[in-house]
């Protein structure tokens, strides 16, 4: 198959790196009876976490048992469930924790004494997406940013898309169209069929807030509300707490949205029932927010609105496919399946292929970590470390044969040097500072402004070269 993929913004820029950047089976989603959803995460959990271990890593989760919320009965079945109902083999099992105990007497208020750790993992969503990307496009496919879908007309035979981007307009033709646009599919159908009405999506808002440390320790916590939802508390970029999220309805554009001061307030509360020490909106030192594009299966609040994917496809002449829904967890079962529905010829093979840069040591990342050590010596262990999680064994091409700190290039700040920006650009996609600074790194939270405005100078000044 010939395909070409086009996107309006920069990879991954509205919800797929909004999220709590969790791979998961959704434990609460166990409430809600969605079972083979949940079998589905847990399966492919694991099965992300062997194609992909330099960005997606165990994370152990302490979940308190609070009296007046879930009884305890309920918690110890929830997470029976959850360690057996997807076969899981990499990971610890749930155990009982002692919460009188350190590191978490002196992070939880004292009337929390017992609570349960069970496992799951972390992702660098937006990363996961790039990593999607590149390996599509080195099997083949086109990849067009900053290019978007602005028609599409249905033929006898043919797809003809008007796609808009910074050259102008132009037209392609394609058999069939995959409409995978999050928040925008309801819009692209309505371009593709416009005769029909399209109502198919519930837009919720999720939010969350950063602060310095919260607490010690590579454990993430999981406190209940009393509302009923959760909110997470996570080690982050390690100088900081990831607090998140919110489940509001939005009814907005979607490309402009921004965490509102009442769910920071919200957020904040949330984990001040748990937290020794309150924490306010003030102290955050940055947020995000981004919107889920839900299946509307008319639950009764946002927060119960399935998490799965659901298809529409029209066969009324040249297919076209409408996505609704679905979770980070499940993107490459869902992209299977997707296949499948269009008849796609050859087998599955995802499922145990490492993406760009996974194929590390046997022996797991701190091996290979050991292993990167030894061949760089000249690399201070922080930014080795940055870089070995980034790219995996494709860090090999972002230093480029570099043999000491000053073959890098220009020092932009902190641990960045200009061969990470030209292997993003020439690699990665990356078209401006926002694209390597929220997105594919973190760095926003670690160069001072100043730092960030060189890495803008830098794409400037290579946009100029360019022209």
């Amino acid at each position: 198959m010939r395909v070409c993929l086009v996107e309006k913004d920069d990879l991954a820029q509205h919800t797929s790196s909004a999220s709590t950047k969790l791979v998961h089976g959704g434990l609460r989603y166990l409430e809600q009876r969605e079972f083979r959803l949940v079998r589905e995460s847990l399966i492919e959990r694991e099965r992300l976490l062997a194609i992909a271990p330099h960005i997606i890593w165990p994370l152990r989760f302490v979940l308190p048992h609070d009296i007046g919320m879930r009884p305890r009965w309920l918690l110890r079945l929830g997470l029976f469930l959850y360690d057996h109902i997807g076969g899981r083999k990499l990971l610890p099992p749930t155990r009982t924790v002692d919460l009188r105990t350190p590191p978490h007497d002196d992070v939880l208020e004292r009337r929390l004494t017992e609570g349960f750790e069970y496992s799951d993992c972390w992702v660098e969503d937006a990363r996961l997406v790039v990593l999607n990307c590149m390996d599509a496009q080195e099997r083949g496919a086109h990849i067009r940013t900053r290019t978007e879908c602005t028609g599409l007309e249905r033929g006898d035979a043919f797809w003809r898309a008007t796609l808009c981007g910074a050259d102008g307009e132009e037209q392609i033709t394609a058999r069939q169209v995959v409409n995978a646009a999050g928040p925008w599919v309801d819009s692209v159908l309505g371009r593709a069929l416009p005769q029909e009405s399209h109502t198919n999506l519930r837009l919720v808002k999720g939010s969350h807030l950063i602060f310095p440390r919260l607490f010690a320790g590579d454990h993430a916590y999981i406190f209940q509300n009393g509302d009923g939802r959760i909110v997470f508390a996570i080690p982050y970029e390690r100088e900081f707490t990831l607090v998140g999220t919110t489940d509001v309805l939005f009814t907005g554009d979607p490309s402009k949205i921004d965490i509102s001061g009442e769910e920071a307030r919200y957020i904040c509360a949330a984990v001040n029932e748990y937290l020794e020490k309150d924490v306010d909106p003030e102290q955050a030192i940055a947020s995000y927010a981004g919107v889920r594009p839900l299946y509307e299966n008319n639950a009764a609040s946002n927060s119960t609105v399935t998490r799965d994917y659901v298809f529409e496809l029209d066969r009324a002449g040249p297919a076209l496919l409408s996505i609704f829904g679905g979770k980070i967890t499940t993107y490459r079962k869902l992209a299977e399946h997707a296949l499948a529905k269009l008849g796609a010829p050859g087998s599955e093979w995802t499922a145990d292929r490492p993406l760009p840069g996974g194929d590390v040591d046997a022996r797991g990342f701190e091996a290979f970590l050991d292993r990167q050590h030894a061949a760089n010596p000249w690399l201070p262990g922080p930014m080795l470390r940055r870089l070995a999680r980034a790219y995996g064994t494709r860090m090999v091409d972002v230093l480029g044969g570099a043999e000491a700190i000053n073959d890098l290039g220009e020092h932009i700040g902190g641990d960045l040097y200009e061969a990470e920006l030209r292997y993003l650009v020439r690699c990665e996609f990356a078209r401006c500072a926002e694209d390597v600074l929220k997105r594919r790194s973190k760095l926003y939270l670690h160069l001072n402004e100043e730092e960030q405005a060189r890495v803008a100078r830098w794409f400037d000044a290579a946009v100029a070269l360019q022209s």
